[in-house]
């Protein structure tokens, strides 16, 4: 989680939540205690994964919940409490039997109990621990000294429990909550109304979450359905691992500060509405561990966003992979790149990149003659690149994609890292997977507009709009005496639209919706346009030239340079205090010269 002034466990409430209390006196002999460890080890051994540790204790604690009632209730023991709280009851029925197992007695309210009375558990209510009413309209309900009393008393200071003894107060050994759908509620299609927001923010279960984990020493903290299992199987251990007290305490103060978070995010759009607070978390989910970073020794991981702006936003990191091994570190930023690319251009567009530069650019009717014509851009740089398209993946564009063999030579299959697409259809997605065992093959969708861009540097982060502007939006003034034909001036938007995914210092020569050639990441603008004109070859004569921000000198410079190469259209930012000698150069040479009035830095 970044805070900037934290994973995050969403849950699908089906009822309000609702709190119960289970106590339970169990005194098991010797072998009792033996035919337990052996259960317990069985489910912890033999069954490795979450759906099975689910059958397994549903299975075993219906045969075995009688005879541990039996011994349960023929010798006495110090009694132990556990409290819980839920929205979500998805697997409710695995918690209480397996509870019951081990001879629990539940006290509940609401759907909680009305579930536990359906699975045959005898129930008690709350309120007969608190001795007060539920009251204004479930806002009050476990806030009371009966029940944190119990959970935050530290059992090594004799003063705690005497206060507990005094006022006939419990402890509590286990706390299970999980929170109000806030989240769900306000990402809804169907929209929230301000008042429901605010009525959909838990207080009573972050409260109890965090006296809890605070107090983990003594009490077992779970905030995640998928932790019943180890939770039941640390029960019968009847072992004191603090490491595992601390790994829940630690998941449960995460969970409340996402939840936090989302509140929070929420509640600054309904009052200011700015892009930039005083201060923000954003809630990071870890998506998956990498074999390791940039180079081999860095270790690394891939975390997911959280946030309320993200949801439903697209993009790479919610991208479904079809084929492939698993993304890398530097596939992600590929992937990214390529993705984000593509997904500016409306008409059908293959985009190719290496090392997060777009090495080839195409748009066409048939998505597979711009394929084609992106990847001879730059066969070199292509292969063993991403190839990105804007349009469904067909039959006839995945055989092309498995046997198309490099311009260079005619015969090396060309070879590529990653495809990404929004969709393949049935036959196109099996033709890819026998491309190559190790073609990764994503699924997107499109990145949506106006998020907040966020870039670390040393000790803190920069955060800025994300550069959504497109040459629509964007008026390209003619500065210089020719003008460009209609065809010029579509080339130089064209290039435009791909300059701002390159490198800065950023050049783009295309023509006919298609790039020719590109220059990035140079210290001066003069080998970046130089590298572009190499790349464009003899193609560059009245083609289209997009630089992604102003050229500093003209004369015996880039402009020159690139008036004398044949280029055709020239479109540029502006702004230099040199602006004049562009337009004098491109005169002499009589090239069309625009101004955007737009920069597209990108480092």
């Amino acid at each position: 989680m970044l805070r900037f002034g934290g994973p995050f466990t969403t849950v699908t409430s089906q009822t309000g939540r609702t709190s119960l209390a289970i106590y339970y006196r169990i005194s098991l002999t010797d072998s009792q205690f033996a035919d337990s460890q052996r259960n317990s080890n069985f489910c912890f051994q033999q069954v490795l994964s979450y759906p099975s540790r689910l059958n397994c204790y549903r299975n075993k604690a219906t045969t075995e919940a009688a005879e541990t009632m039996a011994a349960s209730s023929a010798s006495p023991a110090a009694s132990k409490h556990a409290l819980i709280s839920l929205s979500d009851k998805k697997d409710l029925d695995l918690l209480a039997t397996g509870l019951q197992e081990l001879g629990y007695t539940v006290v509940s309210t609401g759907g909680t109990a009305s579930a536990l009375e359906k699975a045959g558990i005898s129930v008690t209510k709350v309120e007969e621990l608190t001795k007060f009413p539920e009251m204004l309209d479930g806002r009050v309900k476990t806030l009371h000294p009966n029940v944190h009393g119990g959970i935050l008393a530290r059992r090594d200071q004799s003063h705690h429990m005497e206060a507990l003894e005094k006022h006939s107060i419990s402890t509590f050994e286990l706390v299970v909550v999980n929170l109000y759908p806030f989240y769900e509620k306000v990402t809804s299609t169907n929209g929230v109304s301000f008042d429901d927001g605010i009525e959909n923010i838990d207080i009573g279960g972050p409260t109890m979450i965090r006296a809890a984990a605070k107090n983990h020493k003594d009490v077992l903290v779970v905030v995640d359905s998928q932790d019943y299992p180890l939770l039941l199987e640390f029960l019968k251990g009847n072992k004191d691992d603090q490491q595992f007290r601390r790994k829940l305490a630690w998941k449960a103060f995460q969970h409340v500060a996402a939840y936090d978070s989302a509140v929070s995010e929420w509640l600054w759009k309904q009052t200011e509405g700015d892009k930039f607070p005083p201060s923000f978390t954003v809630p990071l989910s870890l998506k998956s561990s990498l074999r390791y970073g940039e180079n081999p020794h860095q270790k690394a991981a891939f975390y997911t966003d959280s946030s309320l702006s993200e949801f439903n936003g697209g993009g790479i990191a919610t991208a479904i992979q079809h084929h492939g091994k698993e993304m890398s570190y530097n596939n992600y930023l590929d992937a990214d790149a390529a993705w984000n690319c593509v997904c500016e251009f409306e008409n059908p567009t293959c985009v190719v990149v290496k090392h997060t530069n777009p090495c080839g650019v195409a748009s066409r009717v048939d998505l597979i003659e711009a394929y084609r014509l992106a990847v001879k851009a730059d066969p070199v740089s292509a292969f063993g690149g991403i190839v990105a398209f804007n349009k469904e993946v067909d039959e006839a564009l995945a055989r092309d994609i498995r046997e198309f063999r490099s311009p260079t030579d005619g015969e090396t299959r060309m070879f590529y890292e990653i495809v990404v697409a929004p969709g393949y259809t049935e036959k196109g997605l099996e033709i890819l997977r026998g491309k190559s065992k190790t073609l990764r093959i994503l699924e997107a969708k499109k990145n949506s507009r106006g998020k907040l861009s966020l870039r670390q540097v040393g000790g803190g982060w920069l955060a800025q709009d994300s550069d959504d502007l497109t040459p629509e939006e964007i008026k390209f003034d003619l500065v210089s005496e020719k003008s460009p034909e209609e065809s010029e001036l579509n080339d130089a938007k064209f290039a435009w639209l791909c300059v701002k995914h390159v490198k800065s210092n950023a050049i783009v020569i295309a023509k006919n919706n298609c790039m020719l050639g590109m220059g990035s990441g140079q210290p001066n603008r003069v080998d970046s346009l130089r590298i572009a004109l190499r790349k464009a070859g003899d193609e560059v004569k009245g083609a289209a030239l997009a630089s992604d921000a102003f050229f500093p000198f003209a004369w015996k410079d880039a402009v020159e340079e690139a008036c004398e190469s044949g280029i055709g259209v020239i479109a540029e930012p502006g702004g230099s205090i040199r602006d004049a000698d562009a337009i004098d150069c491109c005169n002499k040479y009589n090239v069309s010269l625009l101004f955007t009035g737009v920069r597209h830095f990108r480092h």
